[in-house]
């Protein structure tokens, strides 16, 4: 008795932390557009030769840079002969394909939707994201469709719809360039999750971590390029723009990551899902501090739907926990049946 409750002890401060833990990273990558946006703005007010050199393009570039420095020293062990040599073509055109997508796709889409439009209706639009990503995942994985979250995710999706509809005093919420490129954003998110989860498994986390973001900076580098001239990058050097990515590249990628990582192997799953609920209001406060936008008069009425929507989705997650725990008894009692007749010591649990 003794022992276990030394052991419960020692597990209790593991679980706090792994919470705590949790709870930065979620609250680090819902202040991620608010400090893309107050970067920019700094670079506004401190023009290299008239021109903004701490640009969202610069920002995204050199951010990606500089995190495959730690990247490739925590899955250097990953990349060795014999687990390359087990990749199929097959597995470089998957992981190619989700690279471009998540990497470089997918963040600068959201980068020209901050161009365009605020970091509120951003995080709001973004709201699409959960039920149509399980909707996604039934019909092209096959995986099970939870009724629960799919109930929380539209609500919550109803909620940002509030806030959209009142949040300019009353008048027409405009769907201009940035919401459009909101949308093709989180659809190319979507998308490459899906082919990572239905493609990639095997695939050491190391060599998929490094390369996506490697091959990501690339193609977004060159797809700069293309798209906006040859000098687009000619800032990138610039004392401003070393001075201000560091925030980024810290605050955003290192201690998110880094905070998300150590987090998921401590924290209760009802910890992680309980914080990661609370997202987008944590995303719509953040923005309201530090570049003060206002969400408008439907900031009570939406946030009161989304928080009716975490409070559905948590229910549905404790029903299910509930199932699973009586599925595990029913099979431990039966179990017991067959050990006391067959003498067999064969249960170990969930």
């Amino acid at each position: 008795m003794t022992l276990t409750e030394n052991r419960s002890e020692r597990g209790i401060p593991n679980a706090l932390m792994g919470a705590l833990l949790v709870w930065v990273a979620v609250l680090v990558y819902a202040s991620a557009n608010s400090i893309i946006s107050l970067l920019a703005d700094i670079g506004r007010q401190n023009p290299v030769m008239g021109r903004n050199a701490v640009t969202l393009c610069n920002l995204l570039f050199l951010g990606s840079l500089l995190s495959l420095i730690p990247m490739i020293a925590v899955f250097h062990k990953d990349w060795t002969r014999d687990k390359l040599r087990h990749l199929t073509r097959r597995n470089w055109a998957i992981l190619t394909v989700s690279g471009i997508l998540s990497s470089a796709v997918t963040p600068a889409l959201f980068f020209i939707a901050l161009d365009y439009t605020t970091v509120t209706n951003v995080v709001l639009i973004g709201r699409i994201e959960p039920p149509l990503f399980l909707l996604t995942a039934w019909l092209v994985l096959r995986e099970r469709l939870d009724p629960w979250a799919l109930a929380a995710g539209l609500i919550a999706l109803c909620g940002a719809l509030v806030m959209l509809a009142l949040n300019r005093d009353g008048g027409a919420f405009t769907f201009g360039k940035g919401e459009i490129a909101t949308i093709f954003a989180t659809l190319s998110f979507i998308a490459s999750t899906i082919i990572s989860r239905a493609s990639l498994k095997g695939i050491p986390l190391g060599i998929f971590s490094v390369y996506r973001m490697a091959l990501g900076t690339v193609v977004y580098y060159f797809l700069a390029l293309y798209l906006y001239g040859a000098l687009h990058f000619q800032d990138i050097f610039s004392a401003i723009v070393w001075k201000w990515v560091w925030v980024y590249v810290i605050i955003v990628i290192l201690i998110g990551q880094f905070a998300w990582t150590l987090g998921l192997k401590h924290a209760r799953s009802g910890d992680i899902s309980l914080a990661t609920s609370f997202s987008p209001l944590a995303a719509l406060m953040i923005a309201m501090i530090l570049v003060g936008e206002d969400p408008g008069p439907g900031l009570i009425p939406g946030g009161a739907i989304i928080l009716v929507a975490i409070g559905i989705g948590q229910y549905g997650r404790s029903r299910q926990k509930k199932t699973e725990r009586r599925l595990a008894e029913t099979r431990r009692m039966e179990t017991d049946d067959a050990l006391e007749y067959e003498g067999r010591v064969n249960f170990k649990g969930v």
